[in-house]
């Protein structure tokens, strides 16, 4: 098990069912969780299981309005250019602009637990052993693939590992039902994702993530 201690200024962990308006869930989820653990340590022989959320810092709000473009480049437009050598890949931002409102959180921390199960892509010489130790090594000299986000990647984030987190602060006392809550999604068809779903109650400012075979996370 591995923990990670993860702050930032601004986070966005937007609720699907808000089409238009930018909404944010009042915890991170463990699909943000378990990004954060993969930017600093991703390989195809492990996947990552978040398996417990504490909130550390009073949840606050802010409101805010963001200039957004309306598209993004067509992907047969992609195609073109790379058999052709040329085509409109240029995105022109003055002439699609959008102009939304967003309901985010602001000065967060939390505390991250998870664990990483070996996949049917581990090699001979893949094991537990060095995937940790790599991990280890990396989160304590503040090393990653590529930079943390907190729900969207304007949002970073920063961390540090925790390797005795009974000597670190306690949660906030908030004890609530959170409702349903985005648990991850399910590229079995890498076409059209499906989006899982679970029930998040957070009791003494701790949220338990089940298993994502287990029984309370629905499709």
């Amino acid at each position: 098990m591995f923990c990670l201690e993860v702050s930032g200024k601004f986070a966005s962990f937007n609720r699907p069912e808000m089409k238009v308006e930018r909404v944010s869930y009042d915890v991170i989820t463990p699909s943000a969780a378990r990004a954060v653990f993969e930017a600093i340590l991703w390989k195809p022989a492990i996947r990552w299981q978040v398996e417990r959320i504490e909130v550390l810092s009073p949840v606050k709000w802010i409101s805010l309005r963001r200039n957004e473009v309306g598209h993004r480049i067509a992907e047969r437009n992609i195609d073109t250019a790379m058999r052709e050598g040329h085509g409109q890949l240029g995105l022109y931002v003055d002439e699609d602009r959008q102009q939304r409102a967003g309901l985010f959180l602001r000065d967060v921390r939390y505390r991250l637990h998870a664990r990483f199960v070996m996949t049917e892509k581990a090699k001979a010489d893949d094991t537990p052993a060095k995937f940790a130790s790599m991990f280890k090594r990396r989160a304590l000299a503040g090393q990653c693939v590529n930079q943390p986000y907190l729900g969207c990647r304007e949002f970073a984030a920063r961390f540090r590992l925790i390797e005795d987190p009974g000597l670190e602060q306690a949660p906030q006392d908030w004890t609530g039902d959170l409702g349903f809550m985005l648990y991850d999604l399910d590229y079995t068809d890498a076409e059209s994702p499906r989006p899982l779903f679970f029930r998040a109650k957070i009791e003494h400012g701790v949220v338990q993530v089940p298993p994502r075979e287990s029984s309370e996370v629905r499709g």
